[in-house]
């Protein structure tokens, strides 16, 4: 029997600001079988697009993508902020909603040929997901696809990554 993981994400209201409704996934960590069901379906779909490797972004795509890619038997890497990667790095720098932000990776951690899937917990407005896709080809790995948990309704995240192959367990607003 599979696990309504929908009952697991709390909505948070005013959170960070007033007029967004914060779509919480830890829930789904504190009770085994909705973070082992969550894990299953990424796990699925990772197989499904054939992946080599599986990048989680800071912080809640290393929650969700460590644990998939145990399963799948492949290596995890993570996407970091700045200043966190001990080793040469690469980095991208995108805009958000007020600002913008940078991301980086290990130099070495893709290898040309791989296929890569992304794994967090929230497709918004998809910046963050497009910068870890424009590194992981930078060094010539291929974009197998992106899984998240949650894609917030009426935002530009699928627009944004359009082209590449999007999974989203739940489709939910942010209002």
């Amino acid at each position: 029997m599979s696990v309504n993981i929908e009952d697991y994400v709390a909505s948070i209201p005013g959170f960070p600001k007033e007029g967004i409704l914060f779509r919480d996934v830890t829930p789904i960590l504190q009770h085994h079988e909705a973070f082992q069901e969550v894990t299953n379906r990424f796990a699925e779909y990772a197989r499904k697009v054939k992946a080599d490797v599986i990048v989680g972004p800071e912080s809640r795509g290393f929650i969700f993508g460590a644990p998939t890619a145990l399963v799948l038997g492949v290596g995890f890497i993570p996407v970091r902020k700045p200043g966190k990667l001990p080793r040469e790095t690469i980095s991208v720098k995108y805009d958000l909603e007020y600002g913008s932000s940078e991301i980086f990776m290990h130099k070495d951690a893709i290898q040309p040929g791989q296929r890569v899937v992304v794994i967090d917990d929230l497709l918004a407005t998809g910046g963050t997901a497009k910068a870890t896709a424009q590194m992981i080809e930078q060094l010539g790995g291929i974009v197998a696809g992106f899984a998240f948990v949650i894609e917030l309704e009426g935002l530009p995240g699928r627009k944004v990554l359009e082209g590449y192959d999007v999974y989203a367990m739940l489709e939910m607003s942010d209002s």
